[in-house]
């Protein structure tokens, strides 16, 4: 009995210490699985590819249709509850779908521009405002649709 509880614990463990790293993802599977939130939103928010397609390389474009542009990627990734950004979800989704190389490093950033939102009563500058500050915090490991 006792050997069968051991292995019982034992496949347990084995089997959650594996989901651990079933849901990290690499940077090209997170670039491409924010494609369609990428072409959503910039067509909500009438904007071109060309416009939208160096955000992840620092290109913001301060206009309030880019900056709806970026609270549309929020909303769509379930960073935003109610009116506001949730940076605990942010946190949550970092630890879920990021390389474990640059987890430690975003969360870092999102936790460095967690005071940003609160300066902006519109979700879609307050957005715009902590999406460029995790950019400037960590240029090297800031991912954007």
């Amino acid at each position: 009995m006792y050997s069968i509880n051991c292995f019982i614990f034992s496949v347990i463990l084995i089997v959650m210490f594996n989901n651990c790293f079933v849901y990290s993802m690499t940077r090209e599977q997170i670039k491409n699985s924010g494609k369609l939130i990428k072409k959503t939103c910039s067509a909500k928010n009438d904007l071109t590819e060309d416009e939208v397609k160096d955000v992840d390389k620092g290109k913001f474009i301060e206009k309030k249709d880019f900056m709806c542009y970026i609270a549309c990627v929020y909303k769509m990734g379930q960073s935003v509850k109610g009116s506001t950004i949730n940076h605990d979800m942010m946190l949550r989704q970092v630890d879920m779908m990021f390389p474990n190389d640059m987890k430690a490093p975003v969360k870092a950033a999102i936790e460095h521009c967690r005071p940003v939102a609160k300066n902006y009563k519109d979700l879609c500058e307050a957005s715009y405002w902590t999406a460029k500050c995790i950019y400037d915090f960590d240029p090297a490991n800031f991912m954007f649709p």
